[in-house]
């Protein structure tokens, strides 16, 4: 029987490498959300960001997103909230949601790599981040509905 030997310091390597994907792969399961808007339903599927770590990390470095997906911050508790565009690379539409599901504002079309601030009209429970431009080609509005479980909307 052959015996194998790894060196110590290429597993410390491995572990590491599993602890750092590990909150990554957890922002890769997919939640479906819709947005209840004048011109009908708009469905998405979201990433959910729900730790401290995952809102921070957001959908910086992503190269590209798809049409139909999108990113739910949730702060878990209703509050004024700021949100900037460092390390992203692709523009995006930030639709501030408040506890009831009804979206306060929208930041449409944010500039990659920004640190402007962009702010919440009031206390909000959640943030959903999509492509830029997403607003405007669905006819998504202030006063629009989000469906989903956080906001207590879901059937």
């Amino acid at each position: 029987m052959a015996r194998y030997s790894v060196p110590g310091g290429l597993i410390r390597v491995f572990i590491l490498l599993a602890c750092a994907l590990t909150p990554a792969m957890a922002l890769a399961q997919k939640q479906q959300l819709t947005v209840r808007t004048a011109k009908g339903d708009q469905a998405f599927q979201v990433e959910i960001a729900n730790t401290p770590h995952s809102r921070e990390v957001g959908l910086m470095l992503r190269r590209e997103l798809a049409a139909d997906a999108g990113m739910l911050f949730d702060f878990s508790k209703s509050e004024n909230v700021s949100m900037w565009m460092k390390d992203t690379l692709i523009p995006l539409d930030m639709l501030f949601i408040r506890a009831d599901g009804s979206i306060v504002n929208i930041t449409e079309r944010t500039v990659p790599g920004s640190l402007t601030p962009m702010d919440s009209q009031g206390p909000v429970l959640g943030v959903l981040e999509v492509n830029g431009g997403t607003s405007a080609r669905l006819g998504i509005r202030p006063g629009d509905k989000i469906i989903h479980p956080i906001f207590g909307t879901a059937p």
